[in-house]
């Protein structure tokens, strides 16, 4: 059990490691290019891909989840499934398309995800998770691996659960610290985390062999991460929701707070612009209007200009609005 573990890229890193949560239709490439120009965290993740798909004839039509530009690097890709072969496959297809690691989500709540055994389904068969967890290692040669679960299903399973994973010695470990079933209707747990660097110390006392672990789960800042670390001694947070219509997030020289709203609104439109021309001949404008909510919000005139955006249909109609608002509230 206890060998050293192949860290990759996260050897190298400076602790504590912010890092950006993956999302389905939120963390797509364009926003993740928009994220890397305006407050890079340490990594960031693709949104999570199916393995049983990238595995399939319908592999054309997943790739472009899993596109990237080098100014996103260090860049992981996140994948899911439940058979063993499909990861190694998979693993394989992320070291030919460039990828710096590979991260393997355990966590997904969705049911439809959990009936192929994959996602946090995986939390029920702890044999199989280690099976994938080691086929994936076998077709990843020099990249990392690294896994994202919770702490259980129905309840903390902390001591069993997590050991195991952390036993498994992926390069990371990050720790969504709520149950599935809590999904996120709770507060998160972060002594579930400090519990589990207790694990990983008593487990591998040389931290060449120890994985890292990240704890995740209601920090919608730097400051609060920060806060989390102290707490709990893991290497590294990562965040999620506070990264909505704020791609400064890990820009600690930006006061987002007092930044104008003509530069958040400007920052939306190259967001908007960006999504169109990588992405709009293949998902629809919808998903990125779903970042509106967060980018016009807070400021006078918020829901009426958020309301005639939702309406248009077009980018040359999403700038000619942004652009009436701005001039008729005196700032461009």
């Amino acid at each position: 059990m206890k060998n050293s573990i192949h860290k990759g890229f996260w050897a190298n890193l400076p602790t504590p490691i912010m890092v950006q949560a993956p999302m389905a239709d939120v963390t797509d490439a364009a926003f993740r290019r928009v994220i890397a120009k305006y407050g890079k965290p340490a990594v960031l993740w693709t949104e999570f891909v199916s393995c049983d798909g990238l595995c399939s004839e319908g592999r054309k039509n997943l790739l472009p989840d899993l596109w990237f530009d080098e100014s996103e690097r260090p860049i992981v890709a996140q994948i899911f499934g439940g058979k063993p072969e499909n990861f190694t496959k998979t693993a394989e297809l992320c070291v030919e398309l460039g990828f710096d690691g590979i991260d393997i989500n355990m966590g997904c709540p969705s049911k439809d995800i959990e009936k192929s055994k994959a996602g946090a389904g995986l939390i029920k068969y702890p044999e199989l998770a280690k099976e994938i967890i080691e086929a994936t290692k076998a077709g990843a040669g020099d990249l990392p691996v690294s896994v994202k679960t919770r702490i259980g299903y129905r309840e903390d399973e902390t001591e069993t659960w997590i050991r195991m994973l952390i036993e498994a010695q992926p390069a990371v470990l990050t720790i969504h610290a709520r149950t599935r079933n809590e999904m996120s209707k709770v507060p998160a747990r972060w002594d579930t985390v400090k519990r589990a660097v207790e694990i990983a110390h008593e487990l591998f006392p040389d931290p060449k062999d120890r994985p890292l672990i990240f704890g995740n789960g209601d920090v919608q800042n730097l400051e609060e991460a920060k806060a989390r670390v102290e707490e709990t001694g893991c290497d590294g947070v990562m965040i999620g929701r506070g990264i909505f219509g704020n791609p400064w997030l890990y820009n600690e020289e930006v006061d987002v707070e007092n930044l104008p709203v003509a530069e958040k609104l400007r920052v939306m439109l190259e967001h908007t612009k960006l999504y169109i021309d990588l992405l709009g001949e293949i998902k629809p404008l919808d998903i990125m209007k779903k970042h509106y909510k967060a980018y016009v919000n807070g400021f006078d005139g918020a829901a009426k200009l958020r309301a005639e955006l939702m309406e248009a249909t077009d980018y040359d109609q999403l700038s000619g609005i942004v652009d009436t608002f701005l001039e008729s509230n005196g700032s461009k």
